[in-house]
C-alpha cells in the first residue's frame, strides 16, 4: 500500500470513530433522540409506552417548564429546543400532538406542541416551554395545576368547555391479558365496571368507565388516582 492510500485509510478510520463517538454521546441523554415517535423508551427504570392516538385525551395535574440549561439541545422528535417557541414535553402523547393547556387557577389558557418526552420529576404532567409558561404565568411559581386537552381527533367542543363523548379513567396498562383481566375482575367486585382494552400502546389497558362527558371522568380520576396514582383520563377510540 502506497503512503498516500495509508494516509487516506487512516483518515476514513477516525472520521468514522468521531462519528461512533457523537452518536454514543447521544444516547444518554433522555432529552435526545431515541424515544422516537410512539415507541417505549425507558427512564430512570420505568419504562414508559407512548399512545399511538391523542384522541380524546385529557388529564389534569401539575405543569412544569424548562428553559436555558436545555435551549438549543435535541428533543426527543429530533428538533432543536426553543425556548421561545409555544412547545411541550409529555410522557405518553404522541410527538407532533397539539394540546390546548389550562392553568386552573388563572383560567389562562395556550396551545402549545408536544415534541419532547418528560417531565420525569415526581406527580408533573407536562414540562412547558419557557414562551409557553409566561403566557400561562407559572415562570415565577415553577409550577401550576393545569388542565391538558388534546386538539387531534377530537369531537366538537360544548360551550362550557367541555368534550362530549365515552370517556374512561385507565387506571392500568399490562404486556399480559391475564393481568389486566385480574383487575378488572377486583374493581367489579369493589363495584366498578371497567373494561380490557388493547390500546394503540402495545398493551392491555384497564379502563373504567364510561363517563359521558370528560368533566364526569375527571371528578372520578381524583377518587382512582389514591389507589392507582398514575391513572388518567383518555376518550373511547
Amino acid at each position: 500500500m502506497t503512503p498516500a492510500l495509508r494516509a487516506l485509510r487512516n483518515c476514513l478510520i477516525l472520521a468514522l470513530c468521531v462519528l461512533l463517538l457523537a452518536g454514543c454521546g447521544s444516547r444518554g441523554s433522555w432529552r435526545k433522540g431515541g424515544i422516537t415517535g410512539t415507541k417505549p423508551y425507558t427512564v430512570r427504570g420505568k419504562t414508559y409506552y407512548p399512545l399511538k392516538s391523542a384522541h380524546g385525551f385529557v388529564e389534569e395535574g401539575e405543569a412544569s417548564w424548562y428553559g436555558p440549561g436545555f435551549h438549543g439541545k435535541t428533543t426527543a422528535n429530533g428538533e432543536r429546543y426553543n425556548q421561545y417557541a409555544m412547545t411541550a414535553a409529555h410522557k405518553l402523547l404522541p410527538l407532533g400532538t397539539k394540546v390546548r393547556v389550562t392553568h386552573m387557577s388563572n383560567g389562562r389558557s395556550i396551545i402549545v406542541r408536544i415534541n419532547d418526552r418528560g417531565p420525569f420529576v415526581g406527580d408533573r404532567v407536562i414540562d412547558l416551554s419557557r414562551a409557553a409558561a409566561t403566557q400561562l404565568n407559572i415562570i415565577g411559581p415553577g409550577t401550576g395545576r393545569v388542565r391538558i386537552q388534546s386538539l387531534g381527533g377530537v369531537p366538537q367542543m360544548r360551550s362550557d368547555g367541555d368534550i362530549d363523548g365515552a370517556y374512561f379513567v385507565q387506571v392500568g396498562a399490562f404486556a399480559n391479558k391475564d393481568n389486566a383481566d385480574r383487575l378488572t375482575s377486583d374493581l367489579a367486585r369493589s363495584g366498578h365496571k371497567s373494561r380490557v382494552h388493547f390500546g394503540s400502546n402495545g398493551m392491555w389497558n384497564v379502563q373504567v368507565g364510561p363517563w359521558p362527558d370528560s368533566f364526569g371522568a375527571q371528578r372520578q380520576l381524583e377518587i382512582f388516582r389514591a389507589m392507582y396514582p398514575g391513572a388518567f383520563v383518555v376518550g373511547d377510540n
